[in-house]
């Protein structure tokens, strides 16, 4: 699969936003990590503002589509949620730096993509909470949500657990991530 020149741009951008956060990174710093000088990157973007936006509401889509995917596939609810407990596991462990970027320059992104972001979130933490649902009947949905909600928070603990090799860190949070939604 090739890379486009904006998708280079956007992982590095986030690379450097992770490191530095989204106001200690310039745009000349995006160019110059990309080898090209900050004002070509308006040839891309509008802005350092619009890189973000998209850079969020990309995987933010990409989340719920692979999620709706994975759902649409598979036999059943335990199948559609181990399908989303690896999905998301391997999502987290793939962009640490999406992760933090997400986590800690939420505040600055422009309203709309703010919004927008918030919808497709909204709509992946249902498709978990519909399946855990279907394969827990007992629960109610608050309880549903919350369990969700916490194993995202386990799953998206990727970037605070550097030291630990991903090939033991990966069965790890999974095995983890089913306790939390089926304990009780």
């Amino acid at each position: 699969m090739t890379v486009s020149r904006r998708d280079q741009i956007l992982a590095r951008a986030a690379e450097l936003f992770a490191a530095r956060g989204f106001h200690g990174v310039s745009v000349d710093d995006v160019g110059a990590a990309c080898g090209i000088s900050g004002p070509a990157l308006y040839r891309h973007f509008a802005s350092k503002d619009a890189m973000l936006a998209e850079m969020l509401v990309r995987i933010s889509g990409r989340l719920l589509e692979v999620g709706r995917a994975k759902v649409d596939a598979a036999g059943d609810a335990d199948e559609a949620l181990r399908g989303l407990v690896g999905w998301h596991t391997g999502f987290a462990l793939s962009n640490r730096a999406l992760i933090v970027v997400q986590d800690r320059d939420w505040a600055s992104l422009p309203a709309a993509a703010r919004e927008r972001v918030r919808a497709l979130q909204t709509s992946y933490i249902e498709l978990w909470v519909d399946q855990l649902l279907a394969r827990r009947p007992s629960l109610d949905r608050l309880d549903a949500q919350a369990r969700t909600h916490a194993v995202f928070g386990l799953l998206n603990s990727t970037p605070r657990n550097a030291r630990v090799p991903d090939t033991h860190l990966r069965p790890l949070l999974e095995s983890m991530a089913w306790a939390a939604l089926l304990s009780g």
